[in-house]
């Protein structure tokens, strides 16, 4: 049996699913504990683990408890214990400067591209602890998305519909193509020549996609399906429909939630455990976690207020950042936004794929898109219609028929259940060219050239054919 100074290792038979784990009892009383043997038939879904909790764990490192362990001074050895639990125990530690950066920048008032581009690294690893402090699997199956829900609240307190449609959809998309595809293509060259399959209860979440699209697809067909015939277009009647419509959405994602996390677990469950026990060198393997609830609970409302501010940054300086950089608003949004703000997340689901474990990575990319479409955009217009904000869930036309074609796109892909390096580049492809497609479309430089959804332009108010 193992011990260090001042700890003592000592197997501990779980009463919970009859898992053992070993527990570090520390001088001052304090117990982490690390699941390292668990057996083959026990559920992960028992210790809260889903796939979108899974999606960072490949970007940890393991915490050195040996050394810290042996400061005489309880008190002190557990604050540096947390601290290196949270700022040090992950690949991308050294982006937390950023968030310092960040906040010189733009209180100094600087070049507001800056403070924008200092923002989102920052974003970085702060997701990635958000991640890896949501304990349970209800609270990571609601909150996997924390960091896209905080970005839209403020962005609506500003009174900025069109970057919370633009975001929004640009994690879709970013999900959907760059996620799954970068996920599929390397999976595919690193295991030429090998089989590579899942299990095809994703197409559970690719329904939810469908009905997402069909809300979003309605509201643009509501505005333009009259444009030739003389009648009166009653905007308010669109704006209740869309709530309608959300109210529902919640309703089935909560059904998708207790259907995947209750009534059928077992479905989900069988390739994130072997992807567990079997790979001895995962992080999650052989973490130790240092960590007692209340500190989580305490670390996780820290966290939270730093994505929060750094959100508020990126919102208040995206418009100047857009200007300095010369691009739209609108590319800015849906494509940069998504791209760096989940980076840590969309690493993890690579990591996963390498290593052939795709059910993981089909959870990671299929899950997050599944929670912006059918929960993060209906409480965002829901959250608006309590502000008094009128949010649809019109998407206009160019978006959302790149959101359409990306979920019928990757429907067919994911069809037969197994993976090559060509779905991937095909997946790739699609985004490259949805990107250029907003790289092109200049309009709007500026959010005062959006107003009431119709675009403004110097030679006049562009607004559907029966306005």
């Amino acid at each position: 049996m193992a011990s260090y100074e001042g700890i003592s290792e000592e197997p501990h038979r779980s009463l919970e699913a009859g898992t053992l784990h070993r527990k570090f009892s520390y001088p001052n009383g304090r117990i982490g504990a690390t699941s390292t043997d668990s057996g083959p038939h026990k559920p992960l879904s028992r210790h809260g683990r889903s796939a979108l909790g899974l999606s960072a764990t490949s970007l940890r490192k393991k915490s050195d408890v040996a050394v810290l362990a042996k400061i005489p001074c309880g008190g002190l050895r557990s604050v540096l214990m947390n601290l290196q639990e949270i700022f040090l125990n992950t690949k991308v530690s050294f982006l937390f400067v950023f968030v310092i950066v960040a906040f010189v920048l733009y209180f100094l008032n600087l070049n507001q591209g800056w403070v924008f581009a200092a923002s989102l690294l920052g974003l970085v690893p702060l997701a990635e602890r958000l991640s890896f402090l949501q304990i349970g699997g209800l609270l990571n199956a609601t909150c996997g998305n924390a960091t896209e829900l905080i970005i839209s609240l403020f962005a609506l307190h500003k009174g900025e519909i069109e970057v919370v449609k633009w975001s929004l959809l640009g994690s879709i998309l970013s999900n959907l193509l760059l996620v799954l595809g970068s996920s599929l293509f390397a999976g595919g060259i690193k295991n030429l020549g090998k089989a590579q399959n899942y299990d095809k209860e994703s197409d559970v979440g690719i329904g939810l996609l469908f009905v997402g699209g069909l809300c979003h697809l309605l509201a643009v067909v509501y505005t333009y399906a009259y444009a030739t015939v003389e009648t009166d277009f009653f905007p308010s009647n669109k704006l209740e429909m869309s709530r309608v419509c959300c109210i529902f959405m919640l309703v089935a994602y909560g059904m998708h939630l207790f259907f995947q996390l209750k009534a059928h677990s077992q479905l989900f469950d069988s390739e994130e455990v072997n992807a567990l026990v079997d790979d001895g060198d995962d992080a999650v393997g052989e973490e130790e976690p240092v960590l007692t609830w209340w500190s989580a609970f305490a670390w996780l409302a820290f966290m939270t207020v730093l994505v929060a501010v750094l959100s508020e940054f990126i919102v208040n300086t995206i418009q100047e950042a857009s200007e300095y950089w010369g691009l739209s608003i609108s590319f800015t949004s849906i494509i940069l936004l998504p791209i760096v703000g989940n980076a840590a997340e969309h690493a993890g689901a690579v990591m996963f794929a390498v290593k052939s474990k795709l059910d993981i990575t089909l959870g990671v990319a299929l899950g997050s898109a599944t929670q912006i479409s059918m929960f993060v955009i209906p409480v965002s217009v829901i959250v608006a219609w309590i502000m008094g904000i009128d949010m649809d869930l019109d998407f206009k036309m160019l978006e959302t028929g790149s959101l359409l074609m990306t979920i019928l796109v990757t429907a067919l892909v994911l069809q037969d259940g197994t993976s090559n390096y060509m779905k991937g580049a095909i997946l790739l492809f699609c985004y490259v060219v949805i990107a250029v497609c907003f790289l092109a479309v200049k309009m709007p430089t500026t959010l005062d050239m959006v107003s009431d959804g119709n675009l403004r332009t110097s030679v006049g108010t562009l607004r559907p054919l029966n306005a």
